[in-house]
């Protein structure tokens, strides 16, 4: 598959899907997200991919947000429908089934930051700045991020970050659960890759089920949530995966895991 706007690499079970479009600090337009959309059902149905790494290229920007010239021409139907076909692609990611992490080399605003809160995981450089300033262009997050920053932050940090439209620092970030980890600039490719090997390393029926049911269980009643949980352990302890892990460790040597 060749594309205009994105780069796409597999190696080692994971696959790196990187915005290149330097000129416009890595903005979403709407061919960006068709690429984008394309390369989400690749990795979801491939099984040479076990894990995907989102960033931008370039030093200065992860996504920087929407293209802006095309929201500027925007009609009240139009702009309901780029929101509609941007909450689905985002939710293709959300509901890849596999392990994502947004790898966020600078610049994440806006789509970019809305982008980085439907993956699973979330890294920064420590020169990195994120924020939805959606406000201070007259319109909201359209891509879902009112209702995933609320999810991963709560609604206070939530109502601070949109309703001010600031950006706020990696490491304030960090400090309120929107970034799971910060590494120096020059250490975020290697500090990213050494996160993903770890979760690579662990069952990976386990890790599916895991994702599930934190993900579906976050909008559901807590003994709801603890219902799927019990579902879900007692599928895992038919895996071959769960007989492999229990006598490697009754083992002491490191298991050999195959997703069954």
């Amino acid at each position: 598959m060749s594309y205009q706007n994105i780069l796409l690499e597999v190696a080692g079970g994971v696959a790196t899907l990187t915005v290149n479009r330097p000129d416009k600090l890595n903005a979403l337009n709407s061919a960006t997200l068709a690429e984008m959309e394309q390369v989400f059902e690749h990795c979801r149905t491939s099984a040479e991919v076990r894990a995907l790494v989102l960033t931008g290229s370039g030093e200065k920007a992860f996504v920087a947000g929407a293209d802006i010239k095309e929201l500027s021409t925007m009609t009240p139907l139009t702009a309901k429908d780029l929101a509609y076909r941007g909450q689905r692609i985002l939710a293709r990611l959300e509901d890849l089934g596999k392990p994502s992490i947004a790898m966020i080399n600078g610049f994440a605003l806006g789509g970019g930051l809305e982008l980085a809160l439907a993956c699973t995981l979330r890294t920064a450089a420590n020169t990195a700045r994120v924020g939805l300033p959606e406000v201070s262009l007259g319109i909201i997050p359209g891509y879902g991020g009112t209702q995933r920053l609320s999810r991963v932050a709560g609604p206070g940090v939530a109502r601070e970050w949109i309703l001010t439209g600031e950006p706020f620092s990696a490491e304030e970030a960090w400090r309120v659960g929107v970034v799971n980890r910060v590494f120096p600039a020059a250490e975020l490719r290697a500090g990213t890759m050494k996160l993903v090997e770890t979760i690579l390393s662990r069952g990976p029926v386990a890790v599916r089920f895991a994702m599930e049911a934190i993900h579906r269980g976050t909008n559901m009643h807590q003994r709801e949530g603890e219902k799927l949980e019990c579902d879900l352990f007692g599928l895992a302890a038919s895996t071959e995966d769960m007989k492999e892990g229990m006598g490697a460790f009754l083992e002491k040597r490191k298991p050999t895991f195959h997703g069954k």
